[in-house]
Parts: C-alpha cells; structure tokens; sequence
C-alpha cells in the first residue's frame, strides 16, 4: 500500500483550534488554501512552541501536532527541538514526504534543514520579516541556499542579499481570503484605520501624532486602532495628552473577521511600521476598498490605491488629498488571492 504524500510545515506557532482566529492570521490563510486548492495532498504542520498544550488535533482538515514548547530557552528549547525531530521521523516513516516548509528563519528553519539534509528532502524557508535583518544568527547555522528561500516581497528578498549576500530566488507574498470579507457597506464612517501589534516598531505614536495634525482641517476625523501589545497603554496616554480621546479609539484585539469588517468601514489604512516584509495587513486592506498608507512599499509594483510617501512628514498632507477628494473610489483591489499563492508554494514541491 502506498504512503500518502504529505508536505510538513513547520512554524513557531499555530491556532490551537479553528476559532482562535488571531494566530498568526496570514499563515492561517496560506494553510488553509492550500489544503482547499489541494484536497489529496495531506498537510501536517508542526508547532513548537504556542498552543501552549501538547496537543494533536485536526484543523480544517490539517493535521497539527503541538509540542508546547512555550518559548522557554535554553535547555527546555534543546528537548522540544528533540521532540521536533522524532516528531518528524515518524511522520517520515509513516507517510511519502514530499517537502518541508519552514516559517521562518529562525528555529523551524534550522530543524527543518537539518531533517531534510539527512533525508535527502525538498525544504524551503519562508521569510517572513525581522528575520532578513543582520544579526540573525540562525543563517549561519541553516547555511541556506537562494533556491531555498522564499521572500515575502520584493524589498525583503533585497533586504536578506544585503545582510547575508544570497538573494532568495523566489517571492511570493502571503495571499488573502475573499470569503472571510463581508458584503461591502454603504457608508464609511471611519476615516483612518491601524492594524497591528502595538509594538514599537510599529510606530503608533506615529499614528497618533498623524491624527493630530489632521483634526485642525478635519475637526470630526474619526480613527480606530486594532491590536493589542504592550503599548497600550503609553499609546492611550498620548491620546488623552492631545486631548484626542473622540478622534482615536483603541479596540484591543479583535477576531480577524471582525478586523476585516472595521476595514470596510474604514476610508484609509494607515500602516505606519518602520520595518516589513510584506504585512497581508495591506492586501487586505486594498480589498476591503480602502485607500491604503504605508512608508514600506514591500513590492515594487503596487495598484495605485496603494500609497507609499516618500518621508514620515509627507503622511498627513497625504491623507489630507484623500479626504478632501470627493470623488474618491472604494473598489475592491484583489492584489494577491491565497489561491495563487497555494499553488506557486504547491509547484515549488511538484503538486
């Protein structure tokens, strides 16, 4: 009897059921339309570190096994990683391993490429972001090649050859569901949407000095913010410092349909990090009509309801011409469907 052909996905984290929409939202996708647009092709994902139970469970037809590793370093680290590994012998031993795909380079990609070396298997790594930065200690160690790797976007490809002189020799970037958008809504009572972590690097304040300057010619501007993180509450201080409490709200963490359907209530998204590969933040955005604002532009060639200034003291002139722009459209823009995805990442391992 023949074995069935299986490609194992490995990553730090995974949802720990079918509800727990705010894990990793763009892997969830990929994962998903991939087994949609593969039905025979069996997909186990290995998790090691979050849900924080030792679990194996079925997840929209997925097979996942979580080894709770919950984060903690050191010695604790080495045994998941062993557990990892018998991990996957077993699922060598009991099925037609077609291929590894690590996200990101960091400890999936290590143990990743270790296994499929010894095995002599297809293992690719895709890279999400921070791990393109100089530092990562981990490229070292991985040794990758530029066939192994799959960047997010084109200004993460260039960001990783810079760092580490190997230019990943493909790009794809994280795809977006349609199905999970709602019936588009008749009025748009927010003006400027944030989505993201409320983490430094985001640059919320950022956000937030924006607005400010904005409700000088729009005294009524209305702005939400959705995340949760440990700026919190420093960012809830700099609202009440400028007084913008009726201007900005924070919505803490909200499920991902939620999210998707405050964007389509929303004119602009507003993405104000310092850093990214590609956020699918943005793909979604564009496809819940809204005009979208970022300083990383990620893909050289972008639809022109994608906005990218040239400098941090362009942005509010910027919205400015949006709002005041009576003619402005709020059209679907479908930049990348997680079917098109599934299939460039399912070619990479021949299916």
């Amino acid at each position: 009897m023949s074995k069935q052909k299986t490609i194992v996905i490995l990553s730090p984290g995974f949802p720990a059921d079918e509800n727990d929409t705010t894990c990793i939202p763009s892997m969830q996708i990929f994962v998903k339309g991939l087994k949609q647009n593969k039905p025979d092709l069996h997909i186990v994902v290995v998790s090691f570190q979050y849900p924080f139970k030792a679990a194996r469970y079925n997840w929209h037809e997925v097979e996942v096994i979580a080894l709770a590793g919950k984060g903690k370093g050191q010695l604790y680290r080495l045994m998941t990683w062993r557990r990892v590994w018998q991990t996957l012998k077993q699922l060598h031993s009991r099925y037609e391993l077609i291929g590894l795909l690590s996200f990101w380079m960091g400890e999936a990609a290590y143990m990743g490429k270790r296994f499929a070396k010894k095995y002599n298997l297809p293992q690719y790594t895709w890279l999400l972001g921070q791990d393109a930065k100089a530092g990562n200690h981990y490229v070292k160690q991985v040794k990758p090649q530029a066939g192994e790797l799959i960047a997010i976007s084109d200004f993460l490809a260039r960001e990783f050859s810079i760092n580490y002189h190997i230019k990943p020799q493909h790009t794809i970037p994280t795809g977006i569901d349609t199905s999970l958008f709602g019936s588009m809504p008749n009025i748009r009572e927010i003006d400027i949407i944030g989505v993201g972590s409320l983490i430094p690097l985001k640059q919320y304040n950022l956000f937030i000095q924006v607005v400010k300057s904005l409700t000088i010619q729009f005294p009524q501007i209305k702005a939400v913010i959705c995340g949760k993180g440990p700026e919190m509450e420093v960012l809830q201080k700099q609202i009440s410092k400028l007084k913008l409490e009726d201007h900005i709200e924070l919505k803490g963490e909200l499920s991902h349909p939620e999210v998707l359907a405050l964007m389509q209530r929303s004119k602009i998204l507003l993405h104000t990090s310092a850093y990214e590969g590609y956020s699918t933040v943005l793909s979604e955005g564009l496809y819940a009509g809204c005009h979208v604002v970022s300083l990383v532009k990620g893909m050289d060639s972008r639809p022109p309801q994608h906005h990218v200034p040239g400098n941090v003291e362009n942005i509010p002139a910027l919205i400015k011409e949006l709002l005041h722009d009576p003619n402005l459209l709020h059209e679907p823009v479908l930049a990348y469907p997680v079917e098109t995805i599934a299939n460039r990442v399912a070619a990479l391992f021949g299916c």
